[in-house]
């Protein structure tokens, strides 16, 4: 994590809070989650050098630079093409020039390149999406999602064992909406 400047994902007006551990707005609705957020969730999925990882809610993009700051294999999906932009931009300023991003309902997860050894997701789920479930590696491919309430969410670890679903529950956390059609009616939530 040292190695990613937090502070380029931010808006300017935002940058000297940079490493404050809170999450800080970055439009749309949406948020940066705070650094031990990141870290944890990232120390949660317990990655590997060359590892094809799915991130959900690709956001700023600092939970993705941080995923190919470890040698894996990065594809993000954002709803909000406008964020998905930005991010975009730092990934070139920052030379993260392999990870791969598209803007899309994220719920639904990215067949093309399934499965994934991993797939983390950065926004709250009602419950764990059945689809991102199927796009993981048979032989122990890691699902964490945050599922529970609008107000709040309890962190699950999904492990795909021959297709065979091993679920640990970890603390709460609280994260923005997962939209899509596997997640929240994005009609019934009022950013």
């Amino acid at each position: 994590m040292g190695k990613v400047p937090r502070e380029l994902f931010l808006e300017k007006n935002f940058s000297r809070r940079a490493y404050e551990d809170s999450a800080l707005p970055i439009g749309s609705g949406q948020t940066i989650s705070q650094p031990f957020t990141v870290a944890y969730m990232t120390q949660a999925l317990r990655l590997k050098p060359g590892e094809k990882v799915l991130e959900i809610g690709t956001g700023s993009g600092y939970q993705a630079a941080i995923l190919a700051e470890l040698g894996c294999k990065v594809f993000t999906i954002e709803r909000h093409q406008t964020l998905l932009q930005s991010a975009r931009k730092v990934f070139d300023l920052l030379g993260y020039h392999d990870i791969i991003s598209r803007s899309g309902d994220g719920s639904r997860g990215w067949a093309e390149y399934a499965p994934f050894d991993a797939i983390i997701v950065t926004a709250g789920a009602p419950d764990v999406p059945e689809t991102l479930t199927k796009q993981l590696n048979l032989n122990g491919g890691r699902l964490l999602v945050p599922v529970g309430s609008l107000s709040f969410q309890r962190m699950y670890l999904v492990k795909n064992m021959n297709e065979k679903l091993e679920v640990e529950e970890l603390p709460e956390f609280k994260f923005v909406p997962l939209v899509g059609k596997e997640g929240w009616d994005g009609n019934s939530i009022t950013q």
